[in-house]
């Protein structure tokens, strides 16, 4: 299959991914909102379903590495050509009237591109006012340049050479959500990447294990697909599966899930759900592995990776050799050197819902949060602001997407992550391939990711300094989110303070987890912080910065 007959396949299908929370609303409003959540879910299950069927039933590329080169080697002259048709020729698309008001048409475009290179032409017309952030791009906040106001909508960033129907939903406090939809041409481009992992660390020669959640994350189901696309098979999946009481309907979800991809031969296994904070058993069953001579390789989060390997310390079980494949939030100092001292090897990867896969880290990235930029399908520059919420100068990246399937056109569009762009000397397979640039120093400064799950600043804001107050009395600036790393993982610590007249720390636990709860995918957060006991309440005074301000939200995490 060439690239061109690769792209213009446009069979929808799933994108792995999970769910920001939003606020729910007046209390009037709730028996409405649930039945909505309801049908909502219904919905999306069964797209996944027809998504999962689709998928299985296509043969993934059989010369994946000769795709990805030939894309790396077009990718300036493709991306020209997609965004004359989605952008220059689209007057609705707010891209569009960027560049106007810029005063940039497409052959400026393509003369700047041509004499001075894809990222520096980013860099330039970021700096005229060609980017969209994070809550322009959600909706949270108008799109103004130039003194004018730009419309968007939440489908306005849609490329539209694409009709992807299947996809993934992440949720926002003042929205229904954003929904992302793949291709099969897409789905079988990022499946590629997979396969080069695989390479790097020769996965074929270990036994795979997942430590992920059930639905609503999909993370634990695609591990089941994905091994079974690339020839071989998940042996374990453990997981946190909430109570039955409000997470019954999920784990009767994911074994239908598990059920469909094993009867089109994904060999995939069923969640083995562990207790209330007890990563033992997970432990456990890869010493045994180990002893037996079965080296092990782990897909799971941050957090979730140094939960296992204190469990090993503790317990005295031998671990070491195994690999952790890691993303969702930061790899700190202190949480590497957790894993590293049980003898195991962490290598973080970097996903977002939007996007999908940005980057892997190779075997030779033994320090700091660094990964290989998927160069092929992402261009990436980085300009220093100031982050919302915690009064600091960051790098923040923002990213171009490059495929002509890729289900959305983003000019450089912030993610509220920073990081820096350097060379990348390594000798890896990502290398060979012409993936010579690496994302470093990774980590997010506009939402909390502790204990694997996201969530963003702005929606937990309303909860902080609306909906406790309504509920427990108080005023804005009386509660404060601080996430804490240790080198046991990360905690979340809510600090009321004394000027509220608590009845009890429990209560107010209590009545913060209700408010995350209250919205599509906000089960998944509460089950993942209940099963970790990862939240407590303190009734103190909130924490200052050194100028004296008081944050909301308290994002300054050491390592």
């Amino acid at each position: 299959m060439t690239i061109a007959q690769l792209h213009s396949e446009c069979k929808p299908v799933i994108l792995r991914g999970g769910s920001r929370c939003r606020f729910s609303g007046q209390a009037s409003a709730r028996p409405a909102a649930a039945q909505l959540q309801v049908i909502r879910e219904a919905r999306f299950y069964t797209r996944l379903a027809l998504g999962i069927v689709r998928l299985m039933r296509t043969p993934p590329l059989a010369d994946p590495h000769g795709v990805v080169r030939d894309q790396i080697a077009h990718r300036e002259k493709r991306l020209l050509a997609t965004l004359r048709k989605t952008v220059f020729d689209e007057p609705r698309n707010p891209f569009g009237r960027m560049f106007e008001l810029a005063g940039c048409s497409y052959e400026d475009l393509e003369t700047m591109v041509g004499r001075a290179g894809l990222e520096r032409t980013l860099a330039a017309v970021h700096r005229e006012g060609v980017y969209l952030t994070h809550d322009e791009f959600k909706g949270r906040t108008p799109i103004v340049r130039s003194g004018q106001q730009i419309p968007s909508d939440e489908n306005s960033f849609d490329n539209t050479l694409v009709r992807g129907l299947i996809g993934t939903m992440s949720s926002g406090s003042r929205s229904r959500g954003t929904v992302t939809s793949e291709s099969i041409a897409f789905r079988l481009y990022r499946e590629s990447y997979y396969r080069f992992v695989q390479e790097e660390f020769r996965l074929d020669k270990r036994l795979a294990v997942a430590v992920e959640a059930i639905l609503p994350s999909q993370n634990g189901i695609s591990s089941c697909l994905k091994t079974a696309r690339v020839g071989s098979r998940l042996d374990h999946w453990f997981s946190i599966g909430g109570s039955l009481r409000d997470s019954f309907h999920y784990r009767a979800a994911t074994n239908g899930f598990v059920l469909l991809g094993n009867l089109l031969g994904a060999r995939g296994c069923y969640p083995d759900y562990l207790a209330p904070n007890d990563y033992s058993p997970a432990a456990r069953w890869i010493h045994q592995r180990i002893a037996a001579g079965l080296p092990c390789v782990v897909e799971t989060n941050v957090s979730s990776a140094v939960r296992v390997c204190t469990a090993a310390f503790d317990d005295d079980l031998d671990i070491s050799g195994t690999i952790f494949l890691v993303g969702g939030e930061t790899l700190t100092a202190a949480k590497r050197k957790t894993i590293e001292d049980s003898g195991c090897l962490p290598y973080p990867n970097y996903w977002m819902t939007e996007l999908g896969p940005v980057g892997y880290a190779c075997r030779q990235m033994n320090e700091g949060n660094c990964v290989h930029l998927f160069h092929d399908a992402f261009a990436a520059v980085s300009h220093k602001r100031l982050a919302p919420l915690s009064n600091r100068e960051v790098d923040s990246l923002s990213f171009t997407t490059l495929l002509p399937s890729a289900p959305r056109i983003f000019i450089n569009v912030e993610m509220d992550d920073s990081g820096v762009v350097e060379k990348a000397d390594c000798d890896c397979v990502f290398s060979r391939l012409g993936m010579n640039y690496r994302l470093c120093h990774l980590s997010s400064f506009g939402k909390l990711t502790g204990s694997g799950m996201s969530l963003v600043g702005s929606d937990v804001l309303e909860i902080l300094e609306v909906k406790l107050p309504q509920e427990l009395g108080g005023a804005a600036g009386d509660y404060q989110l601080v996430e804490r790393e240790t080198s046991g993982g990360s905690s979340i610590e809510l600090r009321v303070s004394p000027r509220v007249k608590l009845t009890s720390v429990e209560r107010a636990r209590e009545e913060f987890l209700t408010a995350i709860r209250g919205c599509f995918g906000g089960s998944l957060v509460v089950r993942n912080w209940r099963h970790g006991d990862a939240v407590e309440v303190v009734q103190e005074e909130p924490l200052r910065t050194s100028s004296g301000k008081v944050l909301p939200l308290h994002l300054l995490k050491g390592d």
